[in-house]
């Protein structure tokens, strides 16, 4: 781990060197070459979610995080996602939530971006599960619905 990445995650995180040069022996040991791919990653994630389909999920997650868009994330990208979303402060957390769901990056979300990551997330959620949900949010379309209600941007806000 190179002093330069180790200071800037330090200042960038709320973890100590100590605990960056640990979860860097431990990334070094599951990633001997050093980056974690999309499959790798839709793939622990499925360890998370034995049950549902958290692949779609997943597959967006990673896109999130991988803020050089090289198909994969490197130590420092992990370490910031961790960060972020274990313990980041909340306007970081609503960055990095925009940033999930503006799909195609341009800058601004969509209903129909919305919706396709409710759809992902739905996915998650066993359906016996999802009968549980209150009747204006048990399926995609109507929690995308509501969330996009919420903001008064009219349909094509």
């Amino acid at each position: 781990l190179s002093k330069e990445i180790l200071e800037d995650l330090k200042t960038s995180t709320r973890y100590t060197e100590e605990e960056l040069c640990r979860w860097y022996e431990s990334f070094q040991r599951q990633c001997p070459d050093g980056r974690i791919s999309r499959a790798e990653f839709e793939k622990i994630y499925g360890t998370f979610f034995p049950n549902s389909d958290p692949k779609g999920y997943a597959r967006h997650v990673f896109r999130s995080f991988d803020t050089n868009d090289d198909g994969t994330l490197d130590f420092r990208e992990y370490i910031i996602a961790l960060h972020l979303t274990s313990s980041g402060k909340t306007h970081l957390k609503l960055e990095w939530a925009f940033s999930l769901f503006d799909v195609d990056r341009n800058g601004e979300v969509s209903k129909s971006e919305v919706l396709e990551i409710i759809t992902a997330i739905f996915k998650m959620i066993p359906p016996e599960e999802q009968k549980l949900l209150p009747e204006d949010e048990n399926s995609p379309q109507k929690r995308a619905d509501k969330l996009w209600a919420y903001f008064k941007k009219g349909e094509n806000g």
